[in-house]
């Protein structure tokens, strides 16, 4: 038995506010303090004194890119970023690897670690990569690990909706989550993938994608269906048409009604929030896509703020990368993976003098300060595409104090500025608040029900922060960090290097849609259908997120 005493505790799903409390952890899981006096009592095996320091759940990041082909792609294509990294020597109970904006598996799992974080998200795992994403997240310790299936623009998908089967599109999603072992089901670009394979993008919700007739509309609302009906955990992951685009607001607020009434979670919110109508009048337009997400229950958000600095953009969003290449002219890789989805991977530079990066750095923030409901808003930096998850400390503090945004603000670009609600917004969060939009939130929102909270039960993943009035130095270093009831972090150092889970849904359907996709397999694949699936084997530490009944 491990007893975390004494420490100032953040658990905002039990309600607990700063509370000076004693944690208590056996067996890898939160317990209720064992009964009788002390001296009469079972004792604890360690006792941590966390007097004066901060105590929080483990933080769960719900959106990255952090295993798999393209993660691995980016690692090949930018030696500069692992030159420019720091190394990360190996020790007793840890590998060598670099710090870098595209980490190595292992050394993503640290530097999680060093943050207080032990959940994350891979949010776009390709079908016919998955197996090699669940390969890397074995690789990747001390974390837990999810991936959402890319199904936005699979052949398959496209070809019921044209004919109006919804029912298998429904079973298909449910065979297809189980196959590849994931938590939900991710679009992007509905449409648009598909269409640069022909040279072509969706620019329009109601614009008929060719061969098939079908619209992103019904793209969205169809796959958005089959996962309400499915129950599963966390709704439809919807990466918008127009990602990048000035003007893209209006598309995200239309998706954002087309999705009315049904649950969903649209992502990287701060790349859809763009008023003007090109790069040089481009604006904020976060206030009026706030309004509309505050007042419709089902829908949540995370941010993709940007970070000034390298970045490595990677995406299924092929279309929008061949249009960053030709805006930048860095070096591009677009792939196109069979009859699934497509990806490409360009690196990256955010520089606080340039007018559109500036805008992009506030509007994340505009995000963050104007949302009023913060149970449905997670921080995310859409890992590695607007900065590495390592500038996390840096952006609380910016949330949390408004001297240093005001400060930051004199350093970026002013013109900019004036295009934003930024200078306007005085509000700071509280450590409260911090903890839901980083740990309790996202958790909630994943449908991970041990995870973002310390009650009795929950996964005894805990984070504890000496108190300092550097706000970002505080979260960059956690005194302790606790991962399944075992120290993994203290005093800066990684102490234990334990394998992470991997999480997954295994939703019902009707075995009939199996011959249909059998033969689908057939005519259009390079793999057979039987060694297609995910062997269970595979996952190391495999456990099954519950889905509710069918609505």
């Amino acid at each position: 038995m491990l007893r975390i005493a004494g420490g100032e505790v953040y658990d905002p799903m039990n309600g607990v506010n700063g509370e000076i409390r004693d944690i208590w952890i056996r067996d890898g899981r939160v317990v209720d303090p064992p009964p009788g006096p002390p001296g009469a009592r079972e004792e604890p095996v360690r006792t941590i004194d966390a007097r004066g320091m901060v105590v929080m759940p483990g933080g769960v990041d719900m959106h990255a890119h952090i295993a798999g082909p393209k993660v691995n792609l980016a690692r090949k294509m930018f030696p500069e970023y692992h030159r420019r990294g720091r190394p990360m020597p190996r020790t007793a109970c840890t590998r060598s690897g670099i710090a870098s904006v595209v980490p190595p598996t292992f050394a993503t799992g640290y530097l999680y670690a060093g943050l207080g974080y032990t959940t994350a998200v891979d949010a776009a795992v390709i079908p016919m990569g998955a197996r090699h994403t669940h390969e890397e997240f074995a690789d990747t310790p001390v974390i837990d690990k999810l991936g959402f299936i890319l199904m936005g623009n699979n052949e398959f998908v496209l070809d019921r909706l044209a004919e109006g089967r919804h029912d298998r599109v429904r079973d298909f999603a449910a065979w297809l989550l189980g196959a590849a072992k994931g938590a939900a089901i991710k679009i992007v670009n509905p449409g648009g993938t598909e269409a640069w394979k022909f040279g072509g993008n969706v620019k329009v919700l109601d614009e008929p994608l060719a061969p098939y007739g079908v619209s992103a509309r019904q793209i969205l609302t169809g796959l958005a269906r089959a996962g309400n009906e499915l129950g599963l955990p966390h709704p439809v992951h919807v990466h918008a048409n127009n990602l990048g685009v000035p003007g893209n607001w209006e598309t995200t607020l239309a998706t954002m009604e087309a999705l009315s009434g049904l649950r969903a979670h649209l992502t990287h919110v701060q790349f859809h929030s763009y008023g003007g109508t090109d790069y040089h009048d481009m604006a904020s337009a976060v206030p009026r896509l706030v309004e509309y997400v505050d007042t419709h229950p089902e829908l949540s958000v995370d941010v993709g703020q940007v970070v000034f600095g390298p970045a490595a953009t990677m995406t299924a969003d092929s279309p929008w990368q061949y249009l960053l290449y030709r805006l930048t002219g860095h070096k591009w890789s677009n792939e196109d993976v069979e009859v699934e989805s497509g990806c490409g991977v360009v690196p990256y530079e955010y520089k606080d003098k340039s007018y559109v990066n500036t805008l992009q750095w506030a509007i994340g923030l505009e995000w963050l300060l104007l949302a009023r409901d913060p149970w449905r808003i997670a921080l995310t930096t859409d890992h590695p595409n607007g900065g590495a998850f390592t500038a996390y400390p840096q952006i609380i503090r910016l949330l949390m104090d408004r001297e240093a945004r005001r400060e930051a603000m004199r350093q970026v670009n002013p013109r900019a500025l004036r295009r934003s609600h930024l200078p306007e917004l005085d509000r700071e969060y509280s450590l409260y608040e911090i903890a839901i939009i980083t740990r309790a939130a996202p958790a909630r929102l994943l449908g991970l029900t041990r995870k973002g909270h310390l009650g009795p039960g929950a996964d005894a993943d805990v984070a504890i922060y000496a108190r300092n009035p550097d706000i970002e130095a505080m979260f960059a270093n956690p005194r302790y960090v606790i991962k399944d009831g075992e120290v993994v972090v203290e005093d800066g150092e990684i102490r234990a290097s334990p394998q992470g889970r991997t999480f997954y849904v295994a939703p019902s359907y009707d075995p009939e849609v199996l011959a249909e996709i059998r033969e689908h397999f057939d005519r259009y694949y390079t793999v057979r259908f039987e060694n297609y699936p995910v062997d269970l084997h595979t996952l190391p530490r495999p456990e099954v997120i519950p889905c509710s009944s069918r609505a």
